[in-house]
């Protein structure tokens, strides 16, 4: 069962001209299976137990960013000093952090031993490749992706490697990988696309249960440690709940160094509610912290049994800790689709047009694959019509249990302290769910669930006046773009499907909320006050009259915009759509396309035009 090591010869020698290091992009997840999954289709690797990160090169720089889009290359300079050294013009590649033991098995605990002082140990292993010398590869089939990524890595790098894999035989792999005590198998399809989506294309298959959980709490010792345990907990339908206790895993200085961080954070309210008997003597937690806790079963109680920590994961936000479920290979859909039964595909949705819940359905599930990247792992707000657009709709952010296990919940925190359930999906049976519950609209925040108080956008939402054409609006959008260029933003144009344009500059998430909408109001109410003859910042209808209203409150906490591809509650059954700052030019009208255009859409979405629409490597400037 070994891997062939013959490596590609070396590509021929690339035009000498460099480009920026590629922008962060979604990533592709894995969903947890029970089974590796059969067939020649699908390859398999191993499972790497560190930190996920992209790595972006180009002109002479390197990147890192986090899964979550954090920019975190002051962490791992080795890595990025063997990535200046590619010869390549631009690369984005997809790989693990980790850290080797002697026995060749990566260690989370000794990564985070590196993470604060031997920064040197940490290696890369890259299993993907999104970009090279500016072409999107995402479209490509993996195994074409994989191949391009061996060629551009060096044959003998202590630090950067290229992880292996076998086609077929993923039962044995695990087995083999399960008794060296690694920590499982990611399995993929052969020939699929990078969607940056959990879209089921690629697999994960665990030897030991383990998963993050939010430290909410610690117990006192009556021996001479720090504490004896600590107190997890896990958000669980929205709602933040007792998972257990860990007691094991930590050294002395671990446990020192968990008490230094623990102090602050320390509150006299209880987290959780929890039995009597589990917490005694509680210290309590503000829910800031997130460990990784290997274990090897859960309760019907809903708590660990033989828990063992690992480590502080920081690479994750509390509010994106959810419990993990274990989906069965063996009734899995293929990938970006979805088993989600479609009733009544006969109710007219659309009265003046005539177009159905079920031509509905069959949109979104086939443009699923180019929405998820947006709309996906992000808190979102659906306008549901279960009657039809011409009867009662309604906005609902929140679930009471009616949406099942597909449609999943983050845990935020409300301005009274309290916290909230909000929805979010990230994957087409999410997607369905809500269209299958009468959903037309998806609505998401400017921020993913893996850090909802840093804003990965903004959006200025350019709506006119009843009386003004599509020239003014088009006018205004060339306007803005060329303001924020001039603040060193780069945007993207977007179709609301309404009656505006959204002009969308990306954001590396590291300015909160505060910052971000303190930003968006200044401006928009500079270019007013410019402008006032055709711009307004003041959202009343009243003072409106003949001019475009700069809706800057898109960039705030809690607040919402239509999702690209999204469809909107209006005649005709319009959609939201990205489009290129060229279109714009000669662009009819915002609600140009239409559900009918599910195929022109997804073609458009793979073309060479809109490839990079929506990223850039950027923060919020000054103004």
């Amino acid at each position: 069962m070994e891997v062939s090591s013959t490596r590609p010869a070396k590509p021929a020698p690339r035009r000498a001209t460099n480009l920026t290091p590629p922008a962060f992009r979604p990533v592709q997840l894995a969903k947890l299976v029970d089974t590796v999954p059969a067939g020649d289709r699908w390859i398999h690797e191993m499972k790497y137990d560190g930190y996920r990160i992209l790595v972006a090169v180009g002109g002479g720089e390197a990147r890192a960013y986090t899964r979550s889009g954090l920019n975190w290359s002051g962490r791992f300079p080795s890595i990025l000093s063997e990535a200046r050294k590619l010869k390549v013009r631009s690369a984005l590649i997809d790989g693990e952090a980790v850290v080797m033991d002697a026995e060749g098995r990566s260690s989370f605990q000794a990564l985070q031993n590196a993470l604060k002082g031997d920064p040197a140990s940490i290696d890369f292993y890259a299993f993907d490749l999104l970009q090279l010398d500016g072409d999107d590869l995402t479209k490509r089939p993996l195994l074409e992706r994989k191949e391009k990524l061996k060629e551009i890595l060096p044959a003998k790098s202590p630090i950067l490697r290229y992880s292996d894999h076998i086609q077929g035989r993923g039962e044995e792999l695990l087995n083999r990988f399960c008794d060296a005590g690694l920590e499982g198998v990611i399995s993929k399809l052969a020939d699929s696309d990078y969607v940056g989506a959990r879209d089921g294309s690629w697999l994960k298959i665990k030897c030991i249960k383990r998963q993050e959980f939010v430290l909410v709490g610690w117990t006192p010792s009556d021996k001479d440690r720090a504490f004896r345990s600590l107190i997890l907990g896990v958000h669980d339908g929205g709602k933040l709940r007792f998972a257990g206790k860990v007691g094991t895993g930590f050294d002395t200085a671990e446990m020192a160094r968990l008490m230094r961080i623990m102090a602050p954070l320390e509150q006299k309210a209880a987290t959780v509610a929890a039995p009597r008997a589990e917490i005694r003597g509680a210290h309590w937690l503000r829910p800031k912290l997130v460990a990784e806790i290997a274990y090897t079963e859960m309760t019907n109680e809903g708590t660990l049994r033989h828990p063992s920590y690992l480590g502080l994961r920081e690479d994750k936000k509390p509010e994106a800790v959810v419990l993990e479920t274990e989906h069965r290979t063996a009734t899995l859909p293929p990938p970006a689709t979805s088993t989600v039964a479609i009733s009544n595909r006969g109710r007219v949705i659309y009265p003046e047009s005539n177009i159905t819940k079920g031509q509905l359905a069959d949109y979104y599930a086939d443009v699923a694959s180019i929405m998820l990247p947006w709309a996906g792992g992000r808190p979102i707000s659906l306008v549901r019509c279960p009657q039809g657009r011409a009867k009662k709709c309604f906005f609902q952010k929140h679930d009471a249990g009616s949406f099942g296990d597909n449609v999943h919940h983050v845990g935020i925190t409300e301005k009274d302290g309290h916290e909230e359930p909000y929805l979010y999906v990230d994957d087409a049976e999410g997607l369905m769910t809500c269209v299958q519950m009468g959903t037309i609209e998806f609505h998401g925040w400017g921020a993913r669930i893996e850090d909802v108080e840093k804003a990965d956008r903004l959006v200025f939402d350019l709506d006119p006046d009843e009386g003004l054409d599509f020239e003014a609006v088009r006018a205004a959008a060339f306007q803005f773009r060329d303001i924020l260029k001039s603040l060193g933003l780069t945007t993207f144009p977007m179709l609301t499907g309404g009656k505006g344009v959204h002009v969308i500059a990306p954001l590396t998430p590291r300015a909160e909320w505060p910052q971000v909408k303190d930003f968006a109001s200044r401006l928009a109410q500079a270019v007013a006050q410019s402008d006032p003859s055709h711009f307004t910042a003041v959202l009343s209808k009243a003072k409106r009259k003949g001019r475009i209203f700069v809706d800057y409150l898109r960039n705030q906490r809690g607040a919402t915009a239509i999702m690209p591809y999204s469809a909107r509650s209006r005649p005709g059954a319009p959609v939201a759509a990205p489009i290129t700052w060229a279109e714009m030019k000669t662009i009819d009208a915002p609600s140009h396309f239409h559900v009918a255009n599910a195929t022109e859409l997804k073609k458009r979405a793979a073309s060479k035009a809109l490839s990079g629409w929506g990223r850039a490597d950027q923060v919020l400037p000054d103004l």
